[in-house]
């Protein structure tokens, strides 16, 4: 078992202050608008290389994915990313020990440990329960070692649920039910990002706590199985858990040109289905952005072109959703380490009050992650 160490100093108390970022730049006033003391949280980001790029983005916590995906073609040449135990069993070792050794981050088990200590809380999650495979024994060895939220599939339908990236869509199985109820046992976060539509109605049902979406877009804004129904918000908002939308701009519209607006309007629908409580933001991205598209300096025309592969390759095998080629990737305003900042300022130019704006930035998150870890 993993002793994680406790941080040396701290950055954060709650929210975030300007003296705690760089030069009192962008990023610190715009957090600092109004001095709210709210968390700070991204539903889903991964660990930079650069650890202090989480101090600046103005992080309190985060859900952080330590998986790690293996590319594996069908032997029509069709690729799925797929997650095995071993290698899985390795990056978790990986990331505690790179957290352990930083003090811009500190490993967080239970939700009540946000605010509480030097840096940003990270809850660390698996993208998939490929690494369960048929063993339910590992929801508790991975338990113990530090993960806190699992996400039930990636994409394609495993041993657990069905995939939201199949032609034919099916939902949770029996494994995947005793699964859920192992996460309750344990107080682990069971996360329906990537799941088919009959999954994430049939979690929400199984589950005895609240189950998060932990990143994606609205279905009834843009139709693609990867967005998440009306249905699906009811469900998880009714359960107590959240909705994080992410960046991803091709799920987010279908216009030419992707706009913070887009964002904002996928955040304004879950308010409407699930109320103001049901909403949290995540990322998706490498922390500072998506980094092929920085390079090109935003240029979404050229950067969309290393999708299209796997996005045909949908087309090609019937999966609802992928007939036209997307256009772009990234909203250029909100591809950078000033993404949180940006989007607190939009919302308060929307007109959503200092206290809605708090929820959606992070209260709502640790609302959850207090319910289900303690």
């Amino acid at each position: 078992m993993k002793n994680p160490k406790s941080m040396s100093r701290r950055l954060f108390v709650g929210g975030t202050v300007a003296s705690a970022l760089p030069g009192g730049g962008a990023v610190a006033r715009a957090l600092s608008k109004n001095l709210q003391p709210s968390p700070v949280i991204d539903g889903l980001s991964f660990l930079p290389e650069n650890l202090d790029e989480i101090r600046q983005a103005g992080l309190t916590a985060m859900i952080c994915d330590v998986s790690k995906v293996e590319e594996v073609r069908d032997s029509d040449g069709t690729p799925r990313y797929q997650r095995n135990f071993r290698v899985n069993d390795e990056a978790l070792d990986a990331a505690i020990s790179r957290i352990d050794n930083s003090d811009q981050i500190f490993l967080a088990k239970r939700g009540s440990e946000i605010g509480t200590r030097a840096g940003c809380a990270a809850f660390l999650q698996f993208q998939s329960c490929e690494t369960i495979g048929d063993d339910l024994h590992r929801i508790e060895y991975f338990h113990t070692q530090g993960l806190r939220v699992l996400q039930l599939t990636h994409h394609n339908d495993n041993l657990f649920a069905g995939g939201a990236i199949e032609a034919e869509q099916s939902g949770l199985t029996k494994l995947g039910r005793e699964g859920i109820a192992e996460m309750n046992r344990l107080g682990l976060l069971p996360d329906v990002a990537h799941g088919s539509a009959p999954t994430i109605l049939e979690a929400a049902q199984a589950s005895q706590s609240p189950v998060v979406y932990s990143h994606g877009a609205c279905r009834a804004i843009v139709d693609h199985p990867r967005c998440i129904s009306d249905d699906g918000i009811r469900a998880i908002a009714a359960k107590g858990g959240v909705v994080g939308i992410f960046m991803m701009s091709f799920w987010l519209t279908a216009n030419a040109r992707p706009k913070i607006d887009d964002l904002l309007s996928h955040i304004r629908h879950v308010i409407d289905i699930g109320g103001i409580e049901a909403v949290g933001i995540a990322n998706d991205f490498p922390m500072a952005g998506q980094q092929n598209l920085r390079k090109l300096n935003n240029d979404n025309a050229e950067g969309v072109k290393e999708y299209l592969g796997w996005w045909r390759a949908m087309r090609a095998l019937g999966v609802p959703g992928y007939e036209t080629d997307p256009k772009h990737v990234v909203i250029p305003e909100l591809n950078n380490l000033s993404r949180m900042a940006s989007i607190r300022n939009a919302l308060l130019n929307a007109g959503y009050s200092d206290a809605e704006v708090a929820k959606i930035m992070g209260g709502n998150w640790q609302r959850v992650l207090v319910d289900v870890l303690g």
